[in-house]
Order: C-alpha cells, then sequence, then structure tokens
C-alpha cells in the first residue's frame, strides 16, 4: 500500500511547483517589458522604445517556449516512467519500488532546485539589464535635452523661429494699422480745423453785417432827429442871424464908441424887463418847437416822417428764437410776413446771436435781423396757424 500511495502523490505536488515556477517567470518578464515600454513612450523615444519593446517580448516568448517544450519533454518521460512502472508493477517486489521512488524523488528535488536557480538569474539578469536600458534612456534624454537648450539660446530651434515669424508679422500689420489710424484722426483733426475757420469767418461776417446794419439804423435815426430839429429851429436861427449881422454892423461902423454902458430908459408906468440872455430865449424857443412837432401828428404825416417804435420783443438765445412769447428752433416751419409782400412759408435753417437764416419754398436764403423783427419790419408764425 505504502509503495503504491508515494509516487500518486508526489507527481501533483511536483508538477504544481512547477506550473507557479513557470507561471511567476512569465509574469516578471512581461511586466517588466510593459513597464520599460510605458516609460519609454512617456518620454517620446518611439524608435528606440519600439525596438526595445520587440526584442523583450521575443526573449520572453523563447523562454516560455523554452520552459514549455522542457515541461512536454518532461511530462512525456514521466508518462513513460508512469507506464513502465505500471508494467513493471506487477513483476517487482515491494522493496525495489520503495527504492525507485526514493530516486526519483530525489532527482525531481534536484531539477527543481536547478530550476529554481536558474530563473533567479535570469531575473536578476532582466533587473540589471532594464537599470542599464533606463540609465541610457535618462542620458540620451537629457543630451536631447541639452541640444534643444542650445539650439534655443542660439535662435536655430524650430519651436522659436516659427512663433517668432508670426510675432513679428502680427508687429508689421498692427504699425501698418496704426499708421492708417493715424493718418484718419489727422485727417479729421484737419477737418475739424477747417470747419472752425470757416465757422469762425462766418461769425465775423455776419457779426460785420449785423454791426453794419445797426450803425446805419442809427445813423439814420440821428439823421432824422437833425432833419426835424433843422426844421423846428428855422424861424429862430433866422432871427438869431439877423441879430447877430446887426450887432456887428453897428460895432463895425462904430469903432470910436465909448465904452460906457448904456443907461436903462426910465419907463413910466407897469413894465416887464426879462431878465433872460437871447441865447437862453432861443433854446427856449426852439424846445417849444419840438415840443409842438412831436405833439402834432398831422405835421408829421405832411413830412412823411415816419418814427419806427419797439413793439415787438423778439431775441435769440441757445440757439433758439424767442418771438411774441413763442420759441423758434432749427429745421422748424413758418410763416414769414412782410409789410410789402404777401406772407410765404419758410424754414429755420440757422440762429444765431442777432440773426435768422430762413429757406422759403423757391429754395432761396434770406436772412432777418432781430432788430428788424423788433421794429415790425417782419413777422413770424407757426405753420398752420
Amino acid at each position: 500500500m505504502t509503495s503504491l500511495h508515494t509516487p500518486i502523490s508526489a507527481r501533483p505536488l511536483l508538477d504544481l511547483f512547477l506550473e507557479k515556477i513557470y507561471s511567476l517567470e512569465q509574469r516578471f518578464i512581461v511586466t517588466a517589458a510593459l513597464s520599460l515600454a510605458a516609460i519609454l513612450r512617456r518620454t517620446k523615444l518611439l524608435s528606440l522604445s519600439t525596438d526595445i519593446f520587440l526584442k523583450t517580448q521575443y526573449e520572453a516568448a523563447w523562454r516560455v517556449m523554452k520552459v514549455s517544450s522542457t515541461m512536454e519533454a518532461e511530462a512525456d518521460s514521466a508518462a513513460e516512467m508512469n507506464g513502465q512502472e505500471e508494467a513493471d508493477s506487477d513483476g517487482e517486489d515491494s522493496a525495489s519500488q520503495s527504492d525507485s521512488e526514493e530516486d526519483s524523488s530525489d532527482m525531481d528535488d534536484l531539477d527543481c532546485e536547478r530550476r529554481r536557480n536558474e530563473c533567479l538569474d535570469e531575473m536578476c539578469q532582466l533587473e540589471k539589464h532594464f537599470s542599464e536600458l533606463k540609465e541610457k534612456l535618462f542620458k540620451e534624454r537629457l543630451n536631447q535635452f541639452k541640444a534643444k537648450l542650445e539650439e534655443v539660446t542660439s535662435g536655430r530651434a524650430m519651436e522659436y523661429i516659427n512663433p517668432l515669424a508670426d510675432l513679428q508679422k502680427n508687429m508689421k500689420i498692427r504699425i501698418e494699422v496704426a499708421g492708417i489710424y493715424k493718418g484718419f484722426c489727422l485727417d479729421v483733426i484737419k477737418h475739424r480745423y477747417e470747419c472752425e475757420v470757416q465757422g469762425a469767418k462766418q461769425h465775423l461776417e455776419s457779426e460785420k453785417v449785423l454791426l453794419f446794419d445797426n450803425m446805419q439804423c442809427e445813423l439814420l435815426e440821428r439823421i432824422q432827429r437833425l432833419e426835424e430839429d433843422r426844421q423846428s429851429i428855422d424861424i429862430s436861427s433866422e432871427w438869431w442871424d439877423e441879430e447877430l449881422r446887426s450887432k456887428r454892423s453897428r460895432k463895425k461902423w462904430d469903432p470910436f464908441r465909448s465904452e460906457k454902458k448904456r443907461k436903462v430908459p426910465l419907463v413910466s408906468g407897469p413894465y416887464i424887463v426879462y431878465m433872460l440872455r437871447d441865447l437862453d430865449i432861443l433854446e427856449d424857443w426852439t424846445a417849444i418847437k419840438k415840443a409842438k412837432a412831436a405833439v402834432s401828428p398831422q405835421k408829421r404825416k405832411s413830412e412823411g416822417v415816419k418814427v419806427e417804435k419797439q413793439h415787438f420783443s423778439a431775441r435769440c438765445e441757445d440757439g433758439c428764437l424767442y418771438y411774441e412769447g413763442e420759441s423758434f428752433t432749427k429745421g422748424e416751419a413758418i410763416i414769414l410776413d412782410m409789410k410789402d409782400e404777401p406772407p410765404s412759408q419758410a424754414v429755420i435753417t440757422a440762429v444765431s446771436t442777432g440773426e435768422v437764416w430762413l429757406r422759403r419754398g423757391d429754395s432761396s436764403k434770406t436772412k432777418i435781423y432781430v432788430s428788424q423783427l423788433q421794429k415790425g419790419k417782419y413777422s413770424v408764425r407757426r405753420a398752420g396757424k
């Protein structure tokens, strides 16, 4: 019973031990190859990582095939030995069977120990080879970085040249745009300057015309007053001239007159003594004539003198025309009334300090002054009233 039980229980344990060793060796080889390939892939050395990974996979596959062929041969030999043992078991005795089983178990232990040592040696070699490859990869990568740094420092790296060219191109474009923008700004400033100069000239011309009209009106009024004064003092001036002529002639023909003062003649009865001088009497007479000419309307009609009075309120403030309590702005349609002409429609085109520009229905422009509105020469009202 003992001789039959021993070979049956030792073979499964041996096979299980060998399978574990083979699986551990295969896993280690594949894991090492995959980790090395991952490191090389992260460092972007594709060509080197591909060669090393293929070489490692080839070696691992070769070892696996070698181990599997060895295991198959051992399994065949073990099957043959089992067949021979089963064939010879009937003719051999229990003593010879026990001796052969002890010898085979000793041989299996030695073989397992030898293979275990071989696997450990191969693992050490793989680790050493892996560390060497890692060191070589580090040095190669470091050299690449140094070479790239030298290219960047010297300005020969494409990673530096291409962005630099783009930046220079953008700089040229921005300089061109800035130049064009500068030209436009200068043109705008020039146009504004020309507009300001033109506006100042137009304002000067309008002020000159307004001043001329005002002075003309004042001079005409003064001339009219002088005419009235001349007409009112004609009689008194003639009397005054005759008196002066008589005095001069008297002085001329009596050069040796005595310097004695004339005696005041004595008048008996009621008398009137004029204590005023002749010049004062003449001034009083002139004032009486002026008052009489101002009061009598029939005399003004006969002489054809018309006194213009400011009966209407009109002024220009902040670009608006205020006339008789109403405000008129630029672009507003109005009706212009004149004394000697029929009313006409017009549109206000501009409002300045003392004048208003209008555009009539026939596209003709008319300028009226505030003084003319105040004197009643022109009057304006809103269209539709």
